[in-house]
């Protein structure tokens, strides 16, 4: 059996990843999946997977948080680094597919996220 390869190509593109989604908790090396502000923000004592992290080109660049009002549901992302307007666009369309997924109207804010780990 062979060994995992890396691949070619760095990671792209901006996705929401969930509680304790396995790429934020198993990955490694940790310093550069949470660099500079990430690791104090969306680690918890240094425990991975207690925030919903956004990602970004492969590193943890934010946390996110949703709350559901009936058919409504209000995603506040806190982005830990200034977004291009092409990564602001995808992250639009994640907050989008989310909405599909939870068949809920999405309201997508960009604030701070002030519920603490684990919410």
């Amino acid at each position: 059996m062979a060994g995992a390869e890396l691949p070619d190509e760095p990671p792209r593109g901006v996705r929401l990843l969930p509680y304790f989604d396995a790429y934020v908790v198993a990955g490694r090396p940790r310093e550069l999946l949470y660099a500079g502000a990430a690791a104090e923000r969306a680690l918890a004592g240094g425990q991975a997977g207690n925030f919903p992290v956004l990602l970004v080109g492969g590193q943890v660049s934010g946390v996110w948080h949703q709350r559901r009002k009936g058919r409504t549901m209000d995603v506040t992302v806190e982005p830990l680094r200034d977004l291009t307007s092409a990564q602001a666009r995808e992250l639009d369309e994640q907050v989008q597919r989310l909405g599909v997924v939870m068949e809920a109207a999405p309201r997508l804010t960009i604030g701070t996220v002030t519920v603490g780990a684990h919410a």
